[in-house]
């Protein structure tokens, strides 16, 4: 076997002669004893630039054939054209010593099976390894200098090229710089990439690519968008002037075999080898670029990073910390009557990091409405500076995407017009290629038909310019701009991106456990406002004025008003109940004073004449609660949902009786106590003997 190979094609085309010196071996093998028949020359690695025998199908035929024992003698013209790996130069001297196979090179020829061979061959294997690295080393010193004198050509992402003196401009292509370009000002206005990506599809804008290889390399190929060239053209440093080099390094466990391109690993920044601003022409400043990074990290799903805009109600989700261990606060959605979703906004990182307790939690909705106030509020000044900058973008947009198509319509009339002028040029009687010629322009002058039918119904559904009509209606709805944010057709994404623009941060304190929350929103600048807002909470008595309300009510019932005139008259004086009601109903101050152990004045509710006595352990439902001190309704509740053991009486009015001995009494009174948030969320247990199938009757 002749073992035939260089590196790389270039040297196969500008070093032919060792080349020949190597295909020359078959006359050394037929000197050596072997007839022409009997001498099979391996040329598949020939200017392949590998090693490893998944990527040399070369070598990896010879070691197949030698431990097979179809080999007598190995040729070639060094033994580091073999293998420059240890660990496979010595597996193949291993297989040949089994074998009983001679390796030979110009120099003689050895016996694997002989010692003094073996040692010789040995030690041409490890200088042949050892000078590999040290290739690598030259090559990879000299890679790095000319890198950081800027001059490495690496290659370019869409937008730039390359002149043959080797300096970087800009495409020359107006419809790629165009398309760059959007692709920047799309980022700015939408925040994110399925943003722009959605754009650029609904509007039919393709991204034009110069191709690195192949017969057509260097011309253009227009092709869809994706998000991964989205999100690669606004992380490329290059469009901010900026050369790199260092952003990937090759880590061979993650190389695939049978693909030479993978591998590659994503370095953070601060692992760069080489970054030197101001080096290529921009597309954006270095500001821009950076604020970019910025807001595509924010749009991580992270606990650390406020995240992408996303459906849902919840107006502040990502805006929102906790102003007591300065944690980011997370959103969590209820579902109330009709599905409608109300947001909650939740400290509870320590919970779930470390097992500890919720920090604070806190409605959402209260949240919510008071910083829209403020939003509005804040935006009331600038009415009219957001009419025209509204009529100035939206102006400025259709122009940009009209100017796009302007430019596809013309490359199409002239890919149509060279399809022509090739047609015309061609013999007539030479058919052979005018038929493809004639199919060639028929097929450009369909492709520029289309592009027109397709650019007549974007003008006439996105006229280019905004009419009189059109700029009155945006003044008047910027000058309204609490009913544009009420406006049906403004969604809760809009509302959010809007929120974003103008606020940073807002952090929330509870004071305790009451209705009030402390707000300071700092707003985009630095400047902070520190306000206070009132939350519902579930009772009475976490009510910052609890105790006044109380001291109030027992005034007015002192003073003979009924409930309805208390309630009337807390109402007037600002106090409010707790939850999400704005006002006091006479019900609710009957039974708070009810629970005060107050006498409600007026006719009371009529009581049975006989109520008999129960047995030991059995109590009337009103009884038990007045004995636990709870409302007569939460026992009621219970018993509704099994919680309690009850049954009821026979006779009318048909009033429930609760079994209770006093270990049940005790495990009731905890259960009254337990904190609402821990309380039951299952079946707690009760006593045996409880009728299941008892129906509560209302």
């Amino acid at each position: 076997m002749v073992y035939v190979r260089q590196s790389t094609p270039q040297q196969v085309i500008d070093h032919g002669e060792s080349t020949r010196l190597q295909y020359g071996l078959t006359a050394r093998a037929v000197e050596l004893g072997w007839t022409p028949s009997r001498v099979l020359v391996i040329d598949e690695d020939l200017g392949h630039s590998a090693s490893g025998l998944d990527a040399r199908p070369g070598f990896a035929r010879l070691v197949s054939e030698v431990g097979l024992d179809h080999v007598g003698l190995v040729l070639g013209v060094e033994m580091s054209r073999l293998a420059r790996s240890g660990r496979e130069w010595h597996q193949l001297l291993e297989l040949c010593a089994l074998s009983s196979t001679l390796l030979a090179d110009p120099q003689g020829v050895y016996d694997p099976t002989d010692h003094n061979d073996r040692l010789l061959l040995g030690l041409k294997g490890t200088i042949s390894e050892a000078e590999l690295w040290l290739i690598k080393q030259r090559m990879w010193s000299g890679r790095i200098a000319k890198a950081q004198r800027g001059e490495l050509a690496v290659p370019l992402p869409v937008g730039y090229v390359r002149r043959p003196g080797g300096e970087v401009v800009f495409d020359p292509d107006e419809q790629v710089r165009a398309v760059v370009r959007l692709v920047f000002d799309l980022f700015d206005r939408m925040g994110t990439v399925n943003g722009v990506l959605r754009y650029l599809a609904d509007n039919g804008i393709q991204i034009g690519v110069r191709l690195r290889e192949g017969p057509d390399r260097g011309e253009l190929s227009w092709r869809r968008p994706s998000p991964v060239c989205v999100q690669n053209m606004l992380r490329n440093p290059a469009y901010a002037g900026v050369y790199v080099y260092g952003r990937s390094r090759f880590d061979p466990r993650r190389r695939q075999p049978g693909r030479p391109h993978t591998g590659r690993v994503r370095q953070g920044r601060a692992d760069w080898q080489v970054w030197l601003p101001d080096r290529l022409p921009a597309y954006v400043s270095l500001d821009r670029y950076e604020q970019n990074l910025q807001r595509m990290e924010n749009n991580r799903a992270r606990a650390e990073s406020m995240g992408a805009v996303r459906d849902g109600p919840a107006m502040l989700a990502g805006l929102v910390f906790c102003g007591r261990c300065h944690a980011r606060m997370t959103v969590r959605y209820q579902r109330g009557p009709g599905g409608r979703l109300h947001p909650g906004y939740v400290c509870s990182r320590d919970k779930t990091d470390y097992g500890g307790a919720a920090c604070q939690q806190l409605a959402g909705g209260c949240v919510d409405v008071h910083v829209r106030d403020l939003l509005l509020a804040a935006l009331a000044p600038a009415a009219l500076e957001v009419s025209l900058a509204a009529a100035e973008q939206i102006t400025a947009c259709r122009a940009e995407v009209e100017r796009i198509w302007i430019q596809r319509l013309e490359r199409a009339d002239y890919t149509a017009d060279r399809a022509r002028r090739q047609y015309q040029l061609a013999e007539p009687e030479n058919r052979l290629v005018v038929r493809q010629l004639e199919r060639d322009w028929e097929q450009a002058m369909a492709e520029r038909q289309r592009l027109g039918e397709e650019h007549d119904r974007f003008l006439a559904t996105r006229p280019r310019l905004l009419t009189d009509a059109e700029r009155a209606h945006i003044r008047a709805v910027a000058a309204d701009i609490p009913g544009l944010w009420h406006a049906d057709s403004t969604t809760d994404i809009d509302r959010k991106q809007l929120v974003r623009c103008l606020i940073e941060r807002v952090e929330l304190t509870v004071q305790g456990d009451s209705e009030r929350v402390h707000a300071r929103v700092t707003w985009s600048g630095g400047h902070r406002s520190d306000t206070e807002l009132i939350r519902p909470v579930a009772r009475l008595t976490q009510l910052s004025y609890y105790r006044r309300l109380t001291d109030r009510i027992r005034q007015l019932a002192a003073a003979g008003n009924s409930p309805a005139q208390i309630a009337e008259q807390l109402n007037t004086e600002g106090l409010r109940p707790p939850k999400r009601r704005d006002r006091f109903g006479p019900q609710g101050v009957r039974d708070l004073m009810h629970d005060l152990g107050i006498a409600t004045p007026g006719p009371s509710r009529p009581r049975p004449a006989i109520q008999p006595d129960l047995p030991p352990n059995q109590w009337w439902r009103a009884d038990l609660a007045r004995h636990l001190g709870m409302p007569d309704i939460t026992l009621y509740n219970w018993i509704t949902r099994g919680w309690v053991t009850a049954h009821q009486h026979p006779d009318p009015p048909h009033r429930w009786i609760v079994h209770a001995d006093p270990a049940e009494i005790d495990r009731l009174r905890a259960l009254r106590h337990r904190p609402r948030r821990t309380g039951p969320t299952q079946r707690p247990p009760v006593q045996e003997g409880r009728n299941d199938n008892a129906q509560p009757q209302v």
